[in-house]
């Protein structure tokens, strides 16, 4: 076969995920999976119901229709009207996916020619750098640095040139836990009009939010036309190995993404697409008490990293805590996680492997709080062993 590598290059040192080598760490040594962001207890018993249901009735155990089955898009559709007052056409600007891992890549590799640049906050989620490359673009990072992680304006407007052709935003956002502001997002906004800038906005965390609130750039002047927002049913109603997510946007950005995604899983989750549309009507008290508990959850883990020894930095929102282990006389956060298990039985995700610039983020870990209490009171008890 020659001297030609065997991985398309532009996958070159995209190997097996941190996520994917942390859990299994975990597994091997029977510790506390504080890594990957799934729940360790399932979500509302009536959505998981539904599923039953619907696979018993025989909805959705054949091919569901390419863009989802018509009861989760209007009820897409509803949700966006009902917390943001947004109004999209359920059969022209709705799109299902599976998960939102495949929304993004969908509209990454639809909407982007060899060569474009996209602007993506850093540290970012990993497959933003893996879809991005698939699709022959280059990314390039605006960093959020320790300890407010709050996007540089300025030095945004600085990276925007000629081939810019994409921003791609995640608020809440992951690792941090930074939810951007009006004032932030309107000066998004307003970049992104002036420069004639598609935007990809990733907000499956929209109902973790415990500080501000949760406001859609495609709400804003000039931006429902340029932006393809994503979002997934996992992390709201912790169903996370259902893999449901959506794409909403103005028509011809939906056909666009859609004309990729049609090639990728063509469709997915048949049954689970009947359940969400079920859950996303829950009542309002669902999505309040939901977040209350991540809440506290937050707060327990906050202050038990805190009396173990590391710097925390609280997040806004998601179900991740950022921590910087340079107090604890540690520098490279990979070894350290690495070595966690061996040393208190706990996994956590080092934050170097979300940034171009491994440096920047080497010595923070990010620890997942969206576990039982009992599990994360353990969890502190055996890290205060360090």
């Amino acid at each position: 076969m020659g001297a030609r590598p065997l991985l398309n290059r532009r996958l070159a040192g995209m190997g097996t995920t941190i996520f994917a080598e942390m859990s299994a760490l975990a597994t091997a040594t029977g510790s506390i999976n504080l890594g990957q962001g799934f729940p360790d207890t399932d979500g509302p018993e009536e959505v998981r119901e539904a599923a039953v249901r619907a696979l018993r009735e025989g909805h959705g155990n054949q091919y569901p229709p390419g863009p989802g089955v018509p009861e989760l898009r209007e009820a897409i559709a509803e949700h966006q009207q009902r917390f943001y007052g947004l109004t999209y056409d359920p059969d022209r600007e709705v799109l299902v996916t599976a998960g939102a891992t495949e929304a993004i890549a969908a509209a990454l590799l639809a909407l982007l020619e060899p060569g474009d640049e996209v602007i993506a906050f850093e540290p970012f989620y990993d497959s933003y750098a893996a879809c991005i490359a698939m699709a022959g673009a280059v990314r390039v990072p605006l960093t959020l640095r320790q300890p407010v992680f709050r996007p540089d304006l300025d030095e945004l407007r600085s990276l925007i040139t000629p081939r810019t052709r994409l921003l791609l935003i995640n608020t809440p956002h992951n690792p941090t836990g930074t939810v951007l502001t009006p004032e932030e997002l309107a000066a998004i906004a307003e970049l992104a009009v002036e420069h004639d800038l598609l935007v990809i906005t990733d907000e499956v965390y929209e109902h973790l939010v415990f500080d501000g609130a949760h406001h859609p750039l495609a709400a804003l002047p000039g931006m429902r036309e340029r932006t393809v927002a994503i979002s997934s049913a996992g992390k709201t109603f912790s169903f996370t190995g259902w893999k449901v997510g959506w794409v909403t946007g103005a028509p011809e950005l939906v056909a666009a993404v859609r004309t990729a995604k049609q090639y990728l899983t063509y469709v997915s989750a048949g049954p689970f697409q009947y359940a969400v549309a079920e859950a996303l009507r829950l009542p309002d008290a669902y999505y309040t008490e939901f977040r209350a508990e991540l809440h506290r959850k937050r707060d327990l883990l906050a202050a038990g990293l805190t009396e173990a020894g590391f710097r925390v930095f609280e997040p806004q929102g998601t179900y991740f805590i950022t921590t910087d282990i340079t107090p604890l006389g540690e520098k490279d956060g990979i070894e350290f996680c690495r070595a966690l298990p061996a040393r208190c039985g706990v996994v956590a995700i080092p934050n170097a492997v979300f940034y171009d610039r491994t440096e920047i983020g080497l010595a923070q870990v990010r620890f997942a709080f969206c576990k039982r209490e009992s599990v994360l009171r353990e969890a502190v008890e055996r890290l205060h062993r360090l």
